[in-house]
């Protein structure tokens, strides 16, 4: 097998075996259950073949815990504003909350292309992304995520802003800043708030950090070597 073939199953299989875990973290009943533990096993066997080695093998490893979740989930949001400077929000089906039109990025996609996604089956509107607004960790922004995310908003354009909602969303309209809904999903207001104020600043929004007043894992580092700048933290 040549290895321009067996990368093609390595994705493949990396991008079902993605697409199981994240149906297994947010499936609710045991049918979407039973069919992410198929799709699982499907791409071990891919894997498998690309590997040349027995299925089980690749099972095992694929139903290890780090594979199950190994970085935060990737979570994208479009943030739309038409010629009044009104911002684009769809109502879930789910909950019946307002929120940006976004949801979670599949493996196989660009953020940007993820993005698009989102917003054309939300909200039926197709447009460009501009620039990246803001980076948002929900450790930081409390919401109701099952998972550890990671949320990126982009400015997306679009030349035609006739929404039509689709089979996620009951409606998706423009509101004035100054009058949004009452009932927001999750952390979706305090982030929007962050992202409009990058919007008119003409930064980005990432969430402060810093390493020096910090002690650092050491465990990677050789041993003996700036140990002293850790216990000067402590």
């Amino acid at each position: 097998m040549d290895n321009a073939l067996r990368q093609q199953l390595y994705s493949i299989a990396d991008e079902m075996r993605g697409m199981a875990t994240l149906s297994r973290t947010f499936s609710t009943n045991i049918y979407e259950t039973e069919r992410a533990h198929r799709i699982m096993e499907l791409a071990a066997a891919v894997a498998a073949l690309a590997e040349e080695t027995p299925v089980a093998e690749v099972r095992a490893l694929f139903e290890a815990e780090p594979w199950h979740r190994a970085s935060p989930a990737l979570g994208v949001d479009a943030a739309v504003f038409d010629s009044a400077g009104r911002v684009l929000l769809i109502q879930r089906r789910d909950n019946g909350r307002w929120a940006l039109p976004g949801g979670i990025a599949e493996i196989g996609s660009t953020p940007a292309e993820a993005v698009l996604k989102e917003l054309w089956e939300e909200a039926g509107l197709r447009g460009t992304v501009v620039r990246l607004l803001g980076l948002f960790d929900n450790h930081r922004w409390p919401g109701w995520s099952k998972v550890h995310m990671w949320h990126l908003t982009f400015l997306v354009e679009c030349p035609d802003l006739t929404t039509a909602p689709g089979i996620e969303s009951l409606d998706a309209r423009f509101f004035p800043l100054d009058a949004l809904p009452a009932e927001l999903h999750s952390s979706h207001g305090p982030r929007l708030a962050a992202t409009v104020a990058a919007l008119r600043d003409g930064t980005t929004y990432v969430d402060p950090g810093t390493s020096l007043d910090t002690a650092m894992p050491m465990h990677q580092r050789p041993e003996g070597v700036r140990e002293s700048d850790n216990e000067e933290r402590q």
